[in-house]
C-alpha cells in the first residue's frame, strides 16, 4: 500500500490558517498536521523527524508548509529546512505565509495581463507603487514587481522608516533595488499615484487607502489593484469583482480582491498539486508562485 500524502504545517503564530488547511486538503493531501508558536531553532529537528520517519523513495510523499504572517521568516525557515534535509532523506517545501506569495503572485500576474490587453505594455520599466507595503501581500507583490524589471515605490502609511528598512532588506536578500516613500497623509499619495503607471493596494482589510479622486486625477495610471475583499475597498469605487474596468476619467483601469482572488485560488491549489503529483521532492516560493499565476492568467 503506497505511504499517504501528509503535509505538516508549520506557524510562528498561535494558530494554523484554516484557509491553508482547506486548501492542502482539497488539493488531494490525506492528512494536514498544524505546528504553531514555531520558532526558526525548531526547524532543523521537525524537518528531520519528518524525513528520517520514511524511506527515501516516500520523501516525496512529505510536504511541509510554511505558514504565519511574516514573508521573511517563511523564507528563513525555509532555507534551514533545506540545510537540515540529508540526501537522499528529503521532502517537498512550500512557503505562502498568509497566502501572501500566492496572493501577490496573483496580483503581480493580472496586472501584467491587464497591462498587455489594455495598453499592449509590458511590465518591465513601469513605475509601480505599492500601498500597504509592510504587510506581507505588500512586501512580496513590490519584491515581485522589481524582480521582473518595474520600477518599485513602497509606500509607509505612518512615514518612511518602515518602509525604508523593507527596501534595504529587498535589495540585501533579492539583488534588486526598490525605493520608499511617505504615504502618511492624503497629498503625499496623491502625489505618489500621480506618477505611477501601476498602483497596488495591499492594506488591512476594510480600509480605504485611496480616493475616488486620487485615481481620477493620475494621469499615467494604467492599473490599479487592490486585494481588500472586506468593504470598503482600498480604492474608492473599485468593485470586488471588478476585472478591467476603467477607472476615472483617464486610461486607467482596475483589478478587485476578487478578480485577484480567482487567480490566488488557483496558484496555491495548484502548488500544492504539484507538491502531490512530483515524482521527487520540490521546494516552492514566491518565484514559482507568479510563475504559475502567469501560466494561469494567460
Amino acid at each position: 500500500m503506497a505511504e499517504k500524502h501528509i503535509l505538516h504545517l508549520l506557524s510562528p503564530l498561535k494558530h494554523a490558517s484554516p484557509f491553508d488547511v482547506h486548501m492542502a486538503l482539497d488539493a488531494g493531501y490525506d492528512a494536514v498536521l498544524p505546528y504553531n508558536n514555531v520558532t526558526l531553532d525548531d526547524i532543523t529537528p521537525l524537518v528531520q523527524d519528518a524525513i528520517f520517519s520514511r524511506p527515501p523513495k516516500a520523501g516525496v510523499r512529505t510536504g511541509i508548509f510554511f505558514a504565519g504572517k511574516d514573508a521573511l521568516v517563511a523564507l528563513d525557515m525555509m532555507e534551514i529546512a533545506k540545510k537540515a534535509m540529508v540526501p537522499p532523506f528529503k521532502v517537498s517545501l512550500f512557503a505562502d505565509p498568509a497566502g501572501s506569495f500566492t496572493t501577490a503572485a496573483a496580483m503581480v500576474a493580472r496586472a501584467e495581463k491587464l497591462l498587455k490587453s489594455a495598453h499592449g505594455q509590458e511590465l518591465s520599466g513601469q513605475r509601480v507603487v505599492v500601498f500597504g507595503a509592510t504587510g506581507v501581500v505588500g512586501f512580496a507583490s513590490g519584491v515581485i514587481a522589481a524582480l521582473n524589471g518595474a520600477a518599485v515605490t513602497l509606500v509607509g502609511h505612518d512615514g518612511v522608516e518602515r518602509v525604508a528598512k523593507a527596501a534595504a532588506e529587498i535589495s540585501r536578500r533579492f539583488n534588486v533595488s526598490v525605493d520608499a516613500a511617505d504615504g502618511s497623509t492624503e497629498a503625499r499619495k496623491a502625489a505618489l499615484v500621480a506618477d505611477a503607471e501601476i498602483v497596488f493596494c495591499a492594506g488591512r482589510a476594510g480600509v480605504q487607502i485611496l480616493s475616488a479622486v486620487q485615481i481620477a486625477t493620475a494621469q499615467a495610471l494604467l492599473v490599479a489593484a487592490d486585494v481588500n475583499a472586506v468593504p470598503p475597498s482600498g480604492i474608492e469605487g473599485l468593485d470586488a469583482m471588478a476585472d478591467g474596468v476603467p477607472l476615472g476619467a483617464g486610461q486607467a483601469r482596475g483589478l478587485g480582491a476578487l478578480a485577484i482572488g480567482q487567480t490566488k485560488y488557483q496558484t496555491e491549489f495548484g502548488l500544492f498539486r504539484r507538491m502531490i503529483e512530483a515524482e521527487k521532492p520540490v521546494a516552492f516560493d514566491f518565484r514559482d508562485a507568479f510563475a504559475l499565476a502567469r501560466e494561469l492568467a494567460g
